[in-house]
């Protein structure tokens, strides 16, 4: 199986600066995305940022210009830099990877999640 081990959350200040780091193991096969979904209290999932192994990049636009995705030297890790950070920041984050399987479709592998809190 898949497994995401994430770290980096913790408390910072609004204008702060936060990376979070997501490392997968398991059977993955190189053709896939990963990327980092948020969830606050009373609102629904987002998708924050997503890179896929071509190294194409997509963000939501409340994060554009502040966070950068980005893989790592090591083979199937991925980190977000979360720069400017703001108090509307604050959510639990999920590493996630997708992985596409010839015959049973698409398939999503999240990590435990990691709690970023934005405040002074």
């Amino acid at each position: 199986q898949v497994q995401l081990v994430e770290s980096g959350g913790g408390l910072v200040q609004p204008g702060g600066s936060l990376t979070l780091s997501c490392a997968a193991s398991g059977n993955i096969f190189s053709i896939n995305t990963m990327g980092w979904y948020r969830q606050a209290p009373g609102k629904q999932r987002e998708e924050v940022a997503a890179i896929t192994n071509t190294g194409s990049r997509d963000y939501v636009d409340s994060v554009k210009g502040r966070f950068t995705i980005a893989r790592g030297n090591a083979k199937n890790t991925v980190y977000l830099q979360m720069n400017s950070l703001k108090p509307e920041d604050t959510a639990v984050y999920y590493c996630n990877l997708h992985q596409d399987y010839q015959v049973r479709g698409g398939v999503d592998y999240w990590g435990q999640g990691t709690q970023v809190t934005v405040s002074s």
